[in-house]
């Protein structure tokens, strides 16, 4: 997470693409969004951190990830209200309806489909079964991905991930925010979400195997446990990946983080220059620690 101290600026940020836009955690966690006019409104978003339960290493995983969800739904609502493609922003019934099905899609299609598919193989060895288990959750989440890249939206709302990887590097490396040092860098980032999917699979076969070596072995053991477990999983990939991003340069952290990277060339596709500049935009709000409320300004005024 940002640092919080004032005059402190962040060592590392991060974001989410939203509907023609682009979201920026940083000092502040801001949107911006184009608006049907071409104009963009920025808007700072309600983001408190959760306290010491997103800092205890293997538990902070699952927090961090639920936390990221809701500033991310509130982020989307936003969005496409401001964008035009809906008349009003979700209300908190809406935000907890469309949060409770997130969850029970992940816990289904995630935690249980795999092992009911899994378990007619009759295969002895714990390790062997999760390890096809995990192979099938991976083909969920591969076609998954892949299937809804083809939506005219989608793909628009993959260029924005595209914008924020490359305003998320040009930052880091300590560079200006302007587009043309935007430009050269990669849309593939050690730190995305999309790796983290991928991640969790492979963290899942670790965990499960585990807890199939400690006697539960029947089917509703299976299941139950890949429930229980979920926030397990989510951890150790939570700190795996920060892991592989922290040694990213090097020949061990490029191995540790290809099957994250490779996914992300369904889910980041490189933007246009006006998406790329909104993306540098939400991240100079993002890092003004003064800025407060809503605005609305002319993109070729702010960004070069």
């Amino acid at each position: 997470m940002p640092s919080n101290n004032k005059g402190e600026l962040p060592r590392t940020v991060g974001g989410q693409a939203v509907i023609e836009g682009v979201m920026m955690k940083a000092v502040n966690t801001v949107v911006a969004v184009k608006k049907p006019d071409g104009s963009i409104a920025i808007k700072r978003m309600p983001d408190k951190s959760w306290g010491v339960i997103e800092k205890i290493p293997l538990i902070r995983g699952f927090f961090v990830l639920i936390h990221s969800m809701i500033v991310g739904m509130n982020a989307l609502s936003y969005s496409a209200k401001v964008s035009g493609d809906e008349k009003e922003e979700f209300t908190t019934k809406d935000m907890v309806f469309a949060f409770l099905f997130a969850i029970l899609i992940a816990v289904l299609g995630f935690g249980v489909l795999p092992v009911i598919i899994t378990k007619p193989l009759n295969i002895k060895s714990e390790f062997w079964f999760a390890f096809v288990e995990g192979i099938i959750r991976a083909v969920f989440v591969i076609v998954y991905i892949w299937g809804i890249s083809h939506l005219k939206d989608i793909k628009r709302v993959f260029q924005y991930h595209g914008a924020e990887h490359k305003s998320v590097y040009t930052y880091e490396k300590k560079e200006e925010l302007t587009s043309a040092n935007a430009k050269k860098y990669t849309t593939l980032h050690p730190r995305c979400g999309t790796s983290f999917l991928i991640i969790t699979v492979f963290a899942s076969i670790i965990v499960f195997a585990i807890s199939g070596a400690l006697g539960m072995n029947s089917m509703w053991e299976k299941v139950i446990a890949r429930i229980i477990l979920l926030p397990l999983v989510a951890g150790v990939a939570y700190e795996f990946q920060r892991l592989t991003a922290k040694i990213i340069d090097n020949p061990l952290g490029r191995i540790l983080s290809y099957p994250g990277m490779s996914l992300q060339k369904i889910t980041t596709v490189e933007p246009d220059e006006e998406q790329l500049k909104i993306g540098l935009l939400s991240l100079k709000y993002a890092l003004k620690e003064d800025f407060e409320g809503e605005v609305t300004v002319s993109l070729s005024e702010e960004v070069k």
